[in-house]
């Protein structure tokens, strides 16, 4: 059984964590929110970015990363980050698997980078640019998760409401 997590580390801004959300429950996947957050979970803006996928939503709240950890002992984890040495494509993804990111001005702590050189990834970009905005880095990240797993349990085709194919 695939178990996909996506994991936000004090994540600062509303709408990113909105739009994480949305993919999460178009994706079945979970979201764990970790202390300190940026906004309330109330906050409208976040609501907004979800839009009315609420209900489809399994997520988990820690007041802080120690917490998140204790309670997923021996989980597999994979840290993205700019500062990572391998490509998020080049690694196979086990069947139950903690994708985690950071929050939008610092990424995810340097410590944890260095203590997981090989499960610490990135997404390719040019030399110049900062880094992708969150809420598309963990879409990128969710969607090569479920490419490797072979999209199980969504949806693969569309229909066309006017017309036939």
């Amino acid at each position: 059984m695939y178990d996909l997590n996506i994991v936000l580390i004090e994540p600062e801004i509303p709408q990113n964590t909105g739009n994480i959300a949305r993919t999460c429950a178009a994706t079945g996947a979970k979201l764990h929110l970790v202390e300190p957050m940026g906004f309330k979970v109330d906050d409208k803006k976040l609501k907004r970015a979800g839009l009315d996928y609420w209900y489809l939503l399994d997520i988990t709240y820690y007041d802080s990363t120690d917490e998140f950890f204790a309670k997923h002992p021996g989980g597999a984890f994979y840290y993205f980050s700019t500062k990572a040495k391998h490509k998020h494509t080049d690694v196979k993804y086990p069947e139950e698997v903690f994708l985690l990111f950071g929050k939008e001005t610092a990424g995810l702590p340097e410590k944890l980078l260095y203590e997981n050189p090989e499960t610490t990834v990135r997404i390719p970009m040019i030399s110049e640019a900062r880094s992708l905005n969150l809420s598309n880095a963990a879409a990128v990240g969710v969607y090569e998760v479920l490419r490797q797993w072979g999209y199980p349990a969504l949806t693969e085709r569309g229909e066309l409401r006017n017309y036939r194919w």
